[in-house]
């Protein structure tokens, strides 16, 4: 059985199937943003581990569904109406 693909940032991570595992990866990925002054760890590690939580957790999915449409309408070019 294949797990879930995710996208972030024009990259694709491929994520275990099985739903503990996911739940282990976006929690380390958490906690190695939170140590972002290490070298090898950054802050990239909270949103992906973030978007990885928010397959198993709809508290989560719903900030992140939240974030997209901020995002979406910020990008979305403003035109006016004609009346």
């Amino acid at each position: 059985m294949r797990g879930h693909t995710v996208h972030l940032l024009g990259r694709r991570f491929q994520l275990p199937a099985n739903r503990m595992a996911r739940i282990a990866v976006g929690i380390a990925f958490i906690i190695g943003g939170i140590f972002s002054f290490l070298p090898v760890l950054g802050l990239w590690m909270l949103p992906l581990g973030l978007v990885v939580l928010s397959i198993d957790m709809p508290f989560v999915r719903r900030w992140r569904r939240r974030a997209d449409v901020r995002i979406g309408r910020r990008r979305r070019p403003k035109t006016r109406r004609s009346d």
